[in-house]
């Protein structure tokens, strides 16, 4: 069995709400973060990083000054590689998952993000995540490792992604 399960897709399937539920309904202990948007009045600003013990910090905002962007989104890299990577580097040494949602355009402009990533998934910990659907050489390069498991999430398929994912963490205590 694969040590990495990584989920892709179009926006709006529902990859970062079902990592969310398979982290809560688990008895294993996960660390990490995820990235949900900010929204004011209904209207999209940007999106943050959300520790799962609940410290947030924006990585990405029209709002921010920042020679990386992603469309209108001024990327935060210093909040990425603070907050971020603190979280993924606390979760490789205290829990059994590690939680990356996600690994996207907008944390590849961090090379610390990339290493970091890299280094855990090397290292034979259990990971869940998710990870850009759009090819990229660095996205592909990990899509391809042969401990990683790709998995497409639509609307469709959720239920059976899902049932996996729960059979794939269950197996991480046997």
């Amino acid at each position: 069995m694969k040590s990495v399960y990584l989920l892709t897709g179009m926006p709006g399937t529902g990859k970062t709400s079902l990592i969310k539920q398979v982290a809560a309904d688990t008895r294993i202990q996960t660390g990490g973060f995820y990235t949900e948007e900010i929204r004011v009045d209904g209207i999209r600003q940007g999106f943050q990083i959300t520790t799962l013990n609940g410290q947030t910090v924006p990585l990405a905002h029209v709002d921010i000054r920042s020679p990386h962007r992603v469309s209108k989104y001024g990327v935060n890299i210093e909040g990425l590689e603070s907050l971020g990577i603190a979280s993924l580097e606390e979760a490789a040494r205290q829990s059994e998952i590690v939680i990356i949602d996600e690994i996207g355009k907008m944390e590849l402009f961090s090379e610390v993000f990339k290493n970091t990533v890299l280094r855990i998934i090397d290292s034979g910990k259990k990971v869940l995540g998710t990870i850009m659907l759009k090819s990229d050489p660095w996205a592909d390069m990990i899509k391809s490792k042969p401990q990683v498991q790709v998995l497409t999430l639509t609307r469709n398929n959720r239920s059976q992604v899902l049932e996996e994912i729960q059979n794939w963490v269950r197996n991480q205590t046997s």
